[in-house]
């Protein structure tokens, strides 16, 4: 039990010092993301760039700063929405039941034997590659957010399933209350528990996600960098030999997904 937890304590102080990280991107590094030095390209680490330079010049820890920033403080955004609308309908079609469940279910049905990432891949395709990045960071993760709700509705409802015949709800329906207060009041506070874990697992399959989209040039446009597009930089082996501090976003992506997963706190903690 006492390894357990301080297993879940340093996952967990890993965690915030990497969002620290991203979070004051801009104090940790003396650059911007985008200025280059085009006489130092994939400069070697020194006292002014401590983890070198990338191919056009630009500062290597700034990248990796702002890029921490933009991939881990926009994934908890997309895993609230889907959270959010997998907690709504998922609750609604538990509390309702009838053809509006089996509706909803069949919607979830569908949208889990659909590959998100191909999907992903279909839509993002769609918008002109062109577009500034600002909108591109909100374009990706406006489309995880509302294509990934289904497994949290499939797991909101079980549970809300539960909750139809309970005494609570059997009282509120006696006074008048209406199904959404019914869900907003009673059930969706009742089922907290079940929905921060849903969000808490959610958050690095998105960060996934986004990795893989924007290293196919599909996500988060440059120069604005993401763990995703700096990730590009590593298919050139010969280079990554030759510069191996340009593996720091691959071994920060890989240690933010294991610490996710051995930081989940027990359910009952959510309560």
């Amino acid at each position: 039990m006492k390894t357990r937890v301080m297993v879940r304590a340093i996952s967990t102080g890993i965690l915030v010092t990497v969002f620290c990280f991203g979070l004051f991107a801009g104090q940790i590094s003396r650059y911007s993301y985008s200025t280059q030095f085009r006489e130092l390209p994939n400069a070697a680490p020194s006292s002014s760039h401590l983890l070198g330079t990338d191919g056009l010049g630009r500062d290597f820890v700034a990248r990796v700063a702002y890029g921490t920033r933009v991939s881990l403080l926009l994934a908890p955004a997309a895993a609230l929405l889907a959270t959010l609308i997998g907690g709504i309908f998922g609750s609604f079609a538990g509390l309702v039941g009838g053809w509006w469940e089996r509706t909803i279910l069949a919607a979830a049905d569908l949208s889990m034997a659909l590959p998100l990432l191909f999907v992903l891949l279909a839509l993002r395709a769609l918008l002109p590659l062109g577009i500034s990045p600002i909108l591109s960071v909100v374009a990706t993760f406006a489309l995880l957010g509302l294509l990934g709700w289904h497994t949290s509705l499939r797991v909101v409802w079980a549970a809300s399933r539960n909750l139809r015949g309970s005494d609570f709800l059997l009282l509120a329906r006696a006074t008048g209350c209406t199904r959404w207060k019914m869900i907003r009041h009673h059930i969706l506070p009742n089922l907290r528990p079940v929905l921060m874990a849903q969000y808490w697992i959610s958050i690095p399959v998105f960060v996934l996600t986004e990795a893989t989209l924007s290293m196919l040039g599909l996500g988060v446009m440059e120069p604005l960098p993401s763990w995703g597009n700096l990730l590009r930089g590593l298919e050139d082996f010969s280079a990554v030999r030759s510069n191996p501090w340009s593996l720091a976003p691959l071994i920060l992506l890989v240690l933010v997904v294991i610490c996710f997963q051995l930081a989940l706190p027990p359910r009952e903690e959510f309560a």
